[in-house]
């Protein structure tokens, strides 16, 4: 009985505050799906990492004649085939490097020209004003600096180059839109929260008589204040189911059909559905959890049991 009157409370109090009870079902719904998107986009980023960092290498370019003449690192000249030798040498003797590639001048120049055919420059460049190099792969790539120590300001080498590098600023700038996702959630939470106290103080207000009358006849408090914590409970409930079903049909279109992303980006290792299926819960918990705790802490102040 008591169970049947807590439910028959619960749809009287959403059809009387439908349009404000519809606003906070909208506002957690976007709320939610920023937070899981943000999630998401924090494990793409960090699965991006793991991926790329495993691949990237270290450049040992070495100097040639042009360089000569501008660098001050190659201010002894080119570099020799004896020094070439022993570069190859004392990387063998090292334990952290896996394997260790040599790039002709020919063949960097031919690479330069299948990446940037469409570049200007590519016809003003010659294979003698390329750069031999070294592309050395780490077992740990975070060793970087052992190979920059100890072969950086040698004769003939003209620079020492860590990839990773080339990469901190794409990730800082995928981890500065994440952070701005979480900023903008944030503020959606917080238009979520005050959507809540308003529609419960409302809500109170306007059944404040049939409280008192509960409060004459001995009902308990929390007894008195589970309608109201069960409408909220249950726009987030509606509100999380909304964010799921963003979240799923986003992922499905961005990646799996639609723009396509994996097909655009084939490079890129893209989170798979286990992911989000990790996510969701969340996405219910906080769903259900917030509201009902605002509204709690609403009737305490606004419901006078």
């Amino acid at each position: 009985m008591r169970a049947q009157f807590v439910l028959s409370e619960i749809g009287v109090g959403l059809r009387r505050n439908l349009t404000m009870t519809f606003a906070v079902i909208v506002s957690v719904a976007l709320s939610l799906a920023l937070l899981g998107g943000a999630l998401l986009a924090r494990e793409q980023v960090n699965s991006m990492k793991g991926f790329w960092y495993d691949k990237v290498q270290v450049s040992i370019y070495l100097c040639n004649e042009n360089d000569a003449e501008s660098d001050p690192n190659c201010a002894r000249g080119a570099v020799t085939a004896q020094q070439k030798r022993q570069i190859k040498a004392d990387l063998d003797k090292l334990d952290i490097v896996e394997t260790v590639y040599h790039e002709s001048a020919e063949q960097a120049y031919k690479h330069y020209r299948e990446q940037f055919k469409d570049s200007p420059l590519a016809d003003s460049l010659t294979p003698d004003q390329m750069q031999e190099s070294y592309r050395v792969k780490l077992k740990d790539p975070t060793k970087f600096e052992v190979i920059s120590t100890a072969f950086s300001g040698r004769e003939g080498v003209q620079e020492v180059q860590d990839q990773r590098n080339l990469l901190e600023n794409l990730f800082r700038m995928l981890e500065g839109m994440n952070f701005a996702a979480l900023g903008l959630m944030g503020l959606m939470l917080v238009v979520a929260l005050l959507l809540i106290v308003n529609t419960v103080r409302v809500a109170a207000f306007s059944r404040r008589r049939e409280t008192g009358i509960m409060r004459l006849v001995g009902a308990s408090s929390f007894y008195i204040q589970m309608p109201f914590i069960a409408e909220a409970a249950f726009a987030g409930l509606l509100g999380a189911t909304g964010a799921t079903v963003l979240l799923v049909v986003g992922r499905y279109f961005l990646i799996d059909a639609g723009l396509s992303l994996a097909e655009q980006m084939p490079l890129i290792d893209f989170i798979g559905w286990d992911a989000l299926l990790k996510v969701l819960p969340l996405v219910f918990v906080v769903g259900v959890l917030m509201p009902a705790l605002a509204a709690f802490i609403t009737l305490r102040k606004y419901l006078k049991v």
